[in-house]
């Protein structure tokens, strides 16, 4: 007769011993293995040692899994995109924790305009001014952070009316290889100003002098300091969602249902 075989979790110290001995004289093979043993080679990648939550995050969807995000205002997903799909990603925002404190905007702003002290470059000041996400306070008491949206469909590049490059197919405005974030030539840019007024939410601003756009979104090379530091985890980097309730709105249409929906109060 054929033996079963039983894998009893730290079957060599304490009680799992008495369980091995019981399961033997039942005719059970009871290899003997610990603890350690088990869980170095039957851990999830989530605890493995040096794997962040995002990377985590990041994996599954490479693997084609697949992240549920639920809020206050419904579910939304973040799916593994289809062969020759590509995946864009963007600044996503928990309005029921964030409170306003403009933490995002300095160290946006400190990370993108760095400056050179002693030959070294630093981060900057941190001049909310020039950040690149903008907290907008509203009346009753609703914050409402502003950043790209990342739109797939790419509305303030398709705006620009200077000619591709022959040679990389770019126009003044393009996605950045890396991070697939919206930036700006300043050497091909005309100053036209037709993408800012192609922008859904509003996030780009002309230079005052030169006319040229500004305060696009760049993802912080990969790692955005907005996420990495906001004090009460209302900001996360995540798969672009054009079905997420509030994607692509201007602040003060977010403001407005928010206003309604916590003060009940409406125009």
């Amino acid at each position: 007769m054929r033996k079963k075989t039983v894998l009893v979790t730290g079957a060599s110290s304490g009680t799992g011993k008495e369980t091995a001995k019981t399961l033997i004289g039942e005719g059970y093979t009871v290899p003997l293995k610990s603890e350690e043993n088990m869980s170095n080679k039957g851990c999830s990648q989530q605890s493995r040692p040096g794997l962040t939550r995002r990377k985590f995050i990041q994996n599954i969807a490479l693997g084609g899994g697949a992240l549920l995000l639920s809020s206050r205002w419904g579910l939304f997903s973040m799916a593994h995109a289809g062969e020759g799909e590509t995946e864009y990603s963007m600044i996503l925002v928990d309005y029921n924790k964030c409170t306003g404190c403009r933490t995002c905007e300095t160290v946006c702003s400190a990370y993108n305009h760095p400056k050179k002290v002693n030959g070294k470059l630093l981060n900057g000041a941190g001049n909310p001014f020039l950040s690149n996400i903008k907290v907008y306070a509203f009346n009753p008491d609703v914050d409402v952070p502003a950043v790209c949206a990342m739109c797939p469909d790419n509305p303030c590049i398709e705006a620009c009316p200077v000619d591709p490059d022959p040679a990389t197919g770019r126009r003044a405005l393009y996605r950045y290889s890396k991070t697939l974030a919206i930036t700006n030539d300043p050497s091909r840019c005309i100053g036209c100003g037709s993408c800012a007024k192609a922008c859904r939410v509003g996030v780009i601003i002309p230079h005052p002098e030169t006319a040229k756009p500004e305060r696009m979104c760049t993802l912080c090379n990969g790692e955005p300091q907005c996420v990495k530091y906001c004090p009460f985890g209302a900001l996360s980097q995540v798969k672009v969602d054009t079905n997420q309730q509030f994607y692509a709105m201007k602040p003060e249409k977010i403001a407005e249902k928010l206003i309604a929906e916590w003060y009940g109060v409406s125009d």
